[in-house]
Order: C-alpha cells, then sequence, then structure tokens
C-alpha cells in the first residue's frame, strides 16, 4: 500500500503556472497584504508534511475501528482527536476565516489546495474541519455581531468545532417539509425541538464544544422551504465570559454503520428544547444556509479529487512493481519472469485515465475557486456580479462532475490490482467505498445536474452559460497562430461549439415539455464537464508545451493528448443520449417497473 504523498509539485503548477495566483491576489482589494506566493508556499508545504505524516498513517485504522459511541457520547476513531491537535495548533483550522475574529482570510484558490491534501490523505477526518468550515461561513455571513465575537474565534482555532444540521428522517432535498420546531423565548433565545439525522460529526471528542447550525421552524412561519429558520445550538452553553457552562438540552441518538467513511461520526441529533439563538432574519434559514453551499458544494468536489489522487498513487505504485506477462511488442524486464503491469495498454489505459481526471479536476476545481476569490474579495461591483454568476453555474458542475470522475478514478485504481484490490490488505476498497459518498451528500448528483439544467441554463435562457463560452473563446483567441496548441484548442472548438449547440437545443425542447430538463440533466451535465475539462488541459498545455526539456511539463502535455483523444470524446455519446429525448423514459406505466 504506497505512501500518501501531497501532491504539491502539481499543485504550485496549476497555482502559480496556470492561473497565476500570485497576480489573481494581487489584484484584489480584500487580500491586499494578506498573501503572496513565499506566504502560500509556506502553507502547502506545512500542510503536506501534516497530510502525509500525521493524517494519512490514521486513515487505515480510522476505518477498520471507527468512531464509537455509548451511552450519548461519541469517541473518535484511533489517532483521530491527536491529529486534530496538531491539525488546530498549525493554524489550518481558521486558514480562509475572517481575520476579524481569529481567520487567516486566505483565499479559496489557496484553502481548497490544503483542502485537497487533507482529504486525500483522510476523508473520514476532513470532514470535520470541512464542517467547521462550513458553519463559519455562515455565521459569520449571517449572525449578529454578538453571535460572532462569541463563537467564531474558537471555532477557528479548533477549541470548538462545527455542525450542520438540515437532514430529517423524512426530509432530505425537500427541506420544506422538515419538522423541527424553535420556540421563541423571552429572552431572545429559542428552544429548538426536533431530530436530525445523517450529522457527519455531530458530536465526538476532539474539541471541547460544538458548535450546531440547525434548521427549524418557527410556530408562525409560512409553509414549505420561505418557513425556514437558521438557529446557532451549542453542545454546551457559553457563559458571558466565554467559558463553557451547562450540558445544552441536545444529545446524539445514535451513529450510522456506513458503507465508507467510517472513521467519521455520522450522526442522529436529538434536539429536546435545546437552548439556541437565530442566524439571520427569521424564515430565511436556507439563504443563510446556502452562504456556504458554494464553498461546500466545491469542497466534495475537492475532496473527490482528494481521494483519487491517493488511489492513483497507490495503482501507479502496484503498477510498477506487479510483474504478469510480458509486453506486446517484446519482454521489456528481461532480468525478470515477467514485464510489470505498466507495460501493458489497458493498464495504462486506466492509469491515464485516472491521472487525467484527477489532474484536470484539480485544475477546474482551482479555476471554480478563481471565481469565489473574486466574488469575495473584489471591490469592483460588476466584477463581483460576473463572478457570482460564473460560480453558479460552475458549482454544481464541481461537486458532480469532480466526484463521479473521483469514483471512476477509484474503480479503476482498484482493476489496476485485480483480486488485491478487493481485499483489504491494499487499501484500494477504501477509496472506493469513501469515495461513494461524495456522490450523494451536500445535494445527490442528480440533483446537481437537475441545479444546473433547470436553474442555471434554461432559468435564465442561457446568459450564465455565454458567460463560460465568452471566457473559453478568449482563450482560444489568445492562442490564434499557435500551431503547437492547435492539437488541444481544435478539439476544446469542437466541444464547446457541440455545447453550445445542445444548451440551445434543451432550452427550446423545454417550452414544451418540462419533462426534457429533468431527462436531460445527467447527461448535459457530464458534456459539459468534458468541455469544462478539455479547457482546462489545453491551459496547462499552453503553459507546458514550451518547457518539456523537464519530464514533469512533457507529463502534461502527455496526458492532456490522451485526454483529447481518449476522454474528451465521450461528449459525443452523451449528447446523442440527451437528444435521445424524455418519451422513452415515460412510456411504463408505474406498476410495469416491477419485475417479479
Amino acid at each position: 500500500m504506497a505512501e500518501y504523498k501531497a501532491p504539491l509539485r502539481d499543485m504550485r503548477f496549476v497555482l502559480n503556472e496556470v492561473f497565476e495566483a500570485d497576480k489573481l491576489w494581487s489584484s484584489l482589494a480584500g487580500l491586499e497584504g494578506v498573501v503572496d506566493v513565499e506566504t502560500a508556499e509556506a502553507i502547502l508545504e506545512e500542510c503536506g508534511k501534516i497530510a502525509s505524516q500525521v493524517l494519512a498513517p490514521i486513515n487505515r485504522e480510522g476505518d477498520e475501528q471507527g468512531s464509537t459511541w455509548k451511552d450519548g457520547e461519541v469517541t473518535a476513531a484511533p489517532g483521530f482527536k491527536e491529529a486534530y491537535q496538531t491539525y488546530v495548533e498549525a493554524g489550518l483550522n481558521g486558514l480562509g476565516g475572517n481575520p476579524e475574529f481569529g481567520g487567516m482570510g486566505m483565499p479559496k484558490t489557496l484553502v481548497g489546495q490544503m483542502e485537497e491534501m487533507v482529504q486525500g490523505a483522510n476523508m473520514a477526518f476532513g470532514l470535520a474541519p470541512m464542517l467547521t468550515a462550513g458553519a463559519c461561513l455562515s455565521l459569520n455571513a449571517h449572525g449578529s455581531q454578538e453571535l460572532k465575537e462569541k463563537y467564531l474565534p474558537n471555532m477557528y482555532s479548533g477549541v470548538w468545532a462545527g455542525a450542520m444540521d438540515l437532514t430529517e428522517p423524512h426530509a432530505g432535498t425537500d427541506l420544506g417539509i422538515i419538522r423541527t420546531k424553535a420556540a421563541p423565548n423571552a429572552d431572545g433565545s429559542f428552544d429548538v425541538t426536533g431530530t436530525k439525522i445523517f450529522i457527519t460529526w455531530g458530536e465526538h471528542d476532539m474539541a471541547e464544544n460544538i458548535i450546531h447550525l440547525v434548521l427549524a421552524k418557527l410556530p408562525d412561519a409560512p409553509a414549505g422551504p420561505k418557513g425556514i429558520s437558521l438557529f446557532l445550538v451549542p453542545k454546551f452553553l457559553v457563559n458571558e465570559d466565554g467559558s463553557l457552562g451547562e450540558r445544552n438540552t441536545m444529545g446524539c441518538g445514535s451513529i450510522e454503520h456506513k458503507m465508507g467513511i467510517k472513521g467519521s461520526a455520522t450522526c442522529v441529533m436529538n434536539f429536546d428544547g435545546a437552548k439556541g439563538w437565530l442566524v439571520g432574519e427569521e424564515n430565511q434559514g436556507l439563504a443563510a444556509m446556502f452562504t456556504m453551499m458554494n464553498y461546500e458544494r466545491l469542497g466534495v468536489g475537492i475532496q473527490g479529487i482528494g481521494a483519487a489522487e491517493a488511489s492513483y498513487q497507490n495503482a501507479v505504485e502496484y503498477a510498477r512493481d506487479r510483474i504478469q506477462s510480458r509486453a506486446p511488442t517484446g519482454a521489456q524486464a528481461k532480468d525478470k519472469a515477467a514485464d510489470p503491469i505498466i507495460v501493458h495498454p489497458d493498464v495504462r489505459r486506466m492509469l491515464l485515465t485516472s491521472r487525467a481526471l484527477t489532474e484536470g479536476g484539480r485544475a477546474f476545481s482551482t479555476y471554480v475557486a478563481k471565481w469565489l476569490d473574486i466574488a469575495k474579495f473584489s471591490d469592483d461591483a460588476e466584477q463581483k456580479k460576473h463572478a457570482s454568476a460564473m460560480l453558479a453555474l460552475l458549482t454544481p458542475v464541481a461537486k458532480a462532475f469532480l466526484t463521479d470522475n473521483a469514483l471512476e478514478s477509484a474503480i479503476a485504481g482498484q482493476q489496476v490490482f485485480g483480486g488485491h484490490g478487493f481485499i483489504r490488505e491494499w487499501g484500494q476498497e477504501q477509496h472506493v467505498r469513501d469515495i461513494r459518498i461524495t456522490q450523494i451528500y451536500e445535494g445527490t448528483n442528480g440533483i446537481q445536474a437537475l441545479d444546473l439544467m433547470g436553474r442555471k441554463i434554461v432559468g435564465n435562457n442561457g446568459a450564465f452559460f455565454k458567460l463560460f463560452e465568452d471566457d473559453i473563446n478568449e482563450f482560444v483567441a489568445s492562442q490564434a497562430g499557435n500551431e503547437a496548441m492547435a492539437e488541444f484548442i481544435e478539439p476544446l472548438k469542437a466541444a464547446l461549439e457541440n455545447l453550445n449547440d445542445l444548451t440551445q437545443w434543451v432550452i427550446d425542447r423545454a417550452q414544451g415539455n418540462p419533462n426534457e430538463i429533468g431527462a436531460a440533466s445527467v447527461e448535459y451535465l457530464m458534456v459539459f464537464g468534458y468541455t469544462a475539462l478539455a479547457y482546462m488541459w489545453a491551459k496547462m498545455a499552453a503553459v507546458a508545451l514550451d518547457k518539456q526539456d523537464d519530464k514533469f511539463y512533457q507529463a502534461k502535455v502527455s496526458t492532456a493528448r490522451f485526454y483529447v483523444k481518449r476522454l474528451l470524446p465521450r461528449y459525443i455519446g452523451l449528447t446523442a443520449a440527451v437528444k435521445g429525448g424524455s418519451e422513452s423514459l415515460f412510456e411504463l406505466e408505474e406498476e410495469m417497473f416491477e419485475t417479479a
């Protein structure tokens, strides 16, 4: 089983050479004096050490032992509590937090690289700081000054952790039907009562307190999603002097037994008149929660990239070591009984597929993070508006496409191992199990596709798409006359033309049949994703082409070629599937779905 190595060289390439992070950061007023290349490098190096030396070594034991529940208390998996202390003492917990309350205020383009290393080393652990960061985002954006001063410093420092409590047994995607109630008290607090499920790290012993952000309904709230409010509910009440008081009337009823991410505690949380405080305005809870959704959904896509990278590293090591049969062109390792399996075309296909999707995904997640940074840190109103529109369009693609690709990559890695990939010893099957959840939580990938197709494409008649198309066309124009880039630019232009045509086709068809939106959504998102990665690979090739005396850049160009020749053509079949229409989905009557 390969030891996880943080992919720092590729991260530097994406940040510094492809997206010229120093120019981006220096152009944003909100980042003035906050970050430069040297600071970023120091943070990446430190995080890389913690990921590879602290988090990765406890990943397997965390999976095998898991978190444990007894009498309402959850004990984190072995080594997790100590690793958490190392992580927070390094200052990583508040890396992207508001400096006014003790955060470091770093841009998402940098924070995203840190998140990938943590998730790649140990996804179950990585969920804990990820959920705290999400809770901090919503609290910082919508909480009162009093709440922010009282809670954010200890959350950024990691002394306290955070959790997000949305889902209920009967309410997942449709949060408008939640039953958790919040009754107002004379002192301005609320008594929160109800049950939440699937609450990641809702209870544990790694931090002194856990600050829950809970969706609930006030007694006179309107029906549906417009009647949801957001409440801060701490595990322990906090005294006026900042010290911890008595235990709130809430607890963990049980933890789930899961397919993967077994090291993390996925909790059933019961609130029995627990004291809470309103975050934001009454009945505006979903808006407050969705403040963090662009970050969290991109974060889930980054989770997929991190785990896929770990899977790829594992598979490459095995493929170079395992000997079986001879190469089709004749013996390569003549001093051995057989050649390493990396000589075989199909093994190379699987490895290159994983590499192309993962490295392309790393570039794409950084591209999306760039728009997050512009939307947050720019002082130009038009620039912020443009970035927000791009985010609305790209976020569902980042979440769904990157995690779908991550599972494909992990399964390909498992296949490289053959039978050894199916057993515990080599660690590969854990990657498959862990990655699977990324396609489900933070909005299933089907819901992401429906959001893209319905709200972000058809809902505004393709206006957001036009911004993305213009961005690609600007890059294509910048490469005019560069013959060396033609092998990457021409396939990109063809893919973009196809996506443009498909976008208009769905918009037109949806006018007469609303079913076309849902019928087209998943395949459309994949067509969009493959086109977006063609853009990323073209950008990377443009940097690497003239530097191929260095094997790093040579590998970039070769992988880019593999992508445009072997993976990008997938969009052709997916486009045909979209244009197959919705009619065949509804030919079967409901009872005809039964087969026995």
